[in-house]
């Protein structure tokens, strides 16, 4: 193997990267579960992983291995061949998320532009002639020009004028507001929503995940498609592999991505019902979505998953971290709400400051969202052990804090 040693960055020395990103002033150079290293060997609990990213934590040997292997065997043939792991992995996937069909992209937005085309492709055959989809206040899709005119956050939409007007917007959770919108819209087709809205500061419905029933309900009634991004939630961040499953119904278009790969860049978008068939030969497509590499590591990951029981153990050690956080923090004035481990701390002000005093003061990765939640997106394998270190790194920030 080739030694290539990458000389520190000065501070001094001009970037040709886009500014598009306000980074932190750390960088780090290996990881091992739920820790990440910097150069001299400094340890920092990482209750963020990337993301929801590492669900299964960093360098995890399992994964690791399967890529090594299948990087020096084949990486890419492209979709115009069969690919034996691409259908294993469409079969792993379809056994655990209860979808039938499955294209594989290369990220959330990705996976989220695929669910639009769907919407649009059934809109058209019902014959409506400019299909909208309902889409929730405060929700994030991506940054696409179709997945940002959905998000329901004008920040990241500044500056990129005009966007599509194919999405109606409504509070998130308001069941009366979705019926008042199809009374004044006949032209809709489709619902997009998070179970659980991550960047919008991990909201839950007010009536719980029951609101995604009163959904199904409502999308039966219309002829309507229910579909649920579960970019962040799936792959066992909630406590079930994906967070639908905490009810019993089950969407027509379901799209995940981060944890699908455990950092290897890879969405999906999934289908049933309905659904199935919307898209053939020549109406979608990617370079890059499902390679070989690729789907040996979405097979991968979901079988280590299963046999690791992490599902489960997100349920498990993520309740017991919201309890905990609740138990010691109630002289404080805060909220812990969440799933499994994806976890929000409501806090009484704005507190973007805590991400650096975390990070610099507790050796703690956190991340701070919708200006006053702190969200906590552990490795869903984490241990008690790790946890009882979650918390006792955090307890001291948020009281020192507040």
């Amino acid at each position: 193997m080739t030694d290539i040693t990458l000389a520190p960055i000065q501070p001094d020395q001009p970037s040709h990267l886009m500014a598009t990103y306000g980074r932190q002033a750390i960088s780090f150079v290996r990881g091992r579960g739920a820790y990440l290293y910097t150069e001299d060997g400094t340890e920092y609990l990482d209750a963020l992983t990337g993301i929801a990213v590492c669900g299964l934590g960093h360098a995890h040997p399992v994964i690791a291995e399967a890529i090594a292997e299948q990087a020096a065997t084949l990486v890419h043939t492209s979709n115009l061949f069969e690919i034996p792991w691409q259908t294993a992995a469409a079969q792993k996937l379809a056994e655990v998320s209860g979808m039938e069909e499955i294209f594989f992209s290369n990220s959330g937005a990705e996976s989220n532009e695929g669910a639009i085309k769907i919407a649009r492709k059934f809109g058209t055959q019902q014959g409506v002639s400019s299909p909208k989809i309902i889409v929730a206040e405060q929700s994030f899709h991506g940054r696409t020009l179709a997945t940002l005119s959905a998000t329901g956050n004008k920040k990241v939409q500044d500056g990129f004028v005009p966007l599509t007007n194919d999405f109606i917007r409504v509070p998130f959770g308001d069941v009366e507001a979705i019926q008042e919108a199809a009374l004044q819209h006949p032209d809709i087709v489709a619902i997009l929503i998070e179970p659980i809205q991550g960047e919008g500061g991990i909201n839950t419905a007010p009536q719980g995940f029951s609101y995604l029933e009163e959904v199904r309900n409502i999308c039966n009634q219309h002829n309507w498609l229910m579909m649920l991004d579960e970019i962040q939630t799936g792959n066992g961040r909630t406590g079930k592999y994906f967070a639908y499953q905490h009810t019993n119904i089950v969407p027509d278009v379901l799209t995940t991505a981060k944890g699908l790969g455990n950092g290897f860049p890879v969405g999906a978008v999934m289908t049933q019902g309905k659904a199935v068939g919307l898209l053939g030969p020549g109406s979608h497509g990617s370079t890059y979505g499902g390679t070989v590499l690729g789907s040996r590591v979405v097979y991968t990951v979901i079988d280590t998953i299963q046999k690791e029981n992490a599902v489960e153990n997100a349920a498990v050690v993520g309740g017991y971290i919201v309890d905990q956080l609740r138990a010691q923090l109630a002289d404080k004035n805060v909220q812990v709400r969440g799933f499994g481990m994806m976890i929000g701390i409501q806090l009484p002000r704005d507190c973007g400051e805590l991400v650096a005093i975390a990070r610099d003061q507790h050796k703690l990765i956190i991340n701070v969202t919708a200006g006053s939640v702190v969200r906590l997106l552990p490795p869903i394998n984490m241990t008690q052990a790790q946890a009882d270190d979650l918390l006792e790194r955090l307890v001291a920030l948020i009281n020192n804090y507040l």
